[in-house]
């Protein structure tokens, strides 16, 4: 009787956790209060200083969602003026999603050309949801 207690409590987990991450991927969040001058280098240099906003996309080897990212977000930089979207893998270099506050893989930072963080997206990012995000940043 104890096992099934015991299956029935850790099903509830599971189904509270499956509804938790479904719940927060891909939604929009607002910027984490980093100085644009506190940024790490690699994600400096990935600034395009000729887009309005650079997605920057942190991800790491051995994450499925994060090639799904990866190929939503060029094609949306590709079809969006004054947007440009660069992949960096953290991997090897984890201090660098560390000082910027990512906890996880994919993780989306919009940056502007000065490196002021405009919103952030955990996860695979829904495209509409981030268009609408990112449109009054957009207008020049």
């Amino acid at each position: 009787m104890i096992g099934v207690w015991v299956l029935l409590g850790a099903l509830v987990i599971a189904g509270v956790a499956g509804w938790w991450l479904r719940a927060v991927n891909g939604k929009v969040r607002a910027a984490k209060p980093t100085p644009a001058d506190e940024l790490p280098e690699p994600i400096r240099a990935a600034l395009d200083p000729a887009a309005a906003i650079t997605l920057v996309q942190l991800s790491t080897t051995f994450c499925a969602s994060c090639r799904q990212a990866d190929k939503l977000l060029t094609a949306f930089a590709a079809e969006t003026p004054g947007l440009a979207h660069i992949e960096l893998d953290v991997t090897e270099e984890p201090s660098v999603a560390t000082r910027v506050g990512v906890m996880r893989t994919p993780t989306t930072l919009a940056l502007t050309p000065d490196g002021t963080e405009l919103l952030r997206v955990g996860g695979v990012p829904k495209r509409e949801t981030l268009l609408d995000a990112l449109r009054p940043h957009l207008v020049r």
